[in-house]
């Protein structure tokens, strides 16, 4: 049986836009406060016609912490997949200190995705714009891309494959590649 590939994504600052604050991004508060990032629908929709499936897997320690509401999340969930041609949302609701396996740098999101979707984790990428993002692509034997906003916290331990500035311009690295072009 033939195994999927997808693009496994981060929503805040992949997907939506991430609000920053001293340098660091957060999430926004509520569904009506989401801002959907300029060429994300042609890139989901490009991904499509390469052959992956895009799959959100998000931190939301916000909900841990007392500052989210979990209904909160899925409403801002259930808006992106309403816009958006996302196959599926995996969500970790913990912050750092629960120690949980699916809390990225964890690569926990990226096996349940793997097994519920029959997932070739070689195969697909991990593209996120924080080093937790490509930790657990890492962690997954996923490929990874990060782009990269500069904000003012750590580095990944090991580099991306690639540093883009936008999903678009991530696909458009995934699509040159599939035609052979490297450089």
């Amino acid at each position: 049986m033939s195994r999927n590939r997808a693009l496994l994504l981060d929503r805040d600052g992949v997907i939506n836009r991430a609000i920053v604050r001293d340098g660091k991004p957060y999430p926004p508060a509520s569904a009506s406060e989401m801002d959907i990032l300029p060429g994300v629908a042609e890139a989901l929709a490009r991904s499509r016609v390469l052959g992956y499936l895009n799959i959100v897997i998000t931190n939301q320690p916000d909900v841990a912490r007392g500052t989210q509401t979990r209904e909160a999340v899925e409403a801002m969930n259930c808006a992106l997949m309403q816009a958006l041609p996302i196959d599926d949302v995996f969500v970790c609701y913990h912050d750092d200190e629960d120690r949980c396996a699916c809390r990225k740098p964890r690569p926990g999101l990226v096996f349940h995705a793997a097994k519920k979707h029959n997932l070739d984790v070689n195969r697909s990428y991990v593209i996120g714009d924080r080093w937790r993002d490509i930790e657990a692509g890492i962690a997954a034997a996923c490929r990874t891309i990060l782009i990269d906003y500069g904000y003012n916290e750590c580095s990944p331990s090991r580099p991306p494959e690639f540093r883009v500035g936008s999903l678009l311009e991530a696909v458009a690295r995934i699509e040159m590649e599939q035609k052979g072009c490297t450089d």
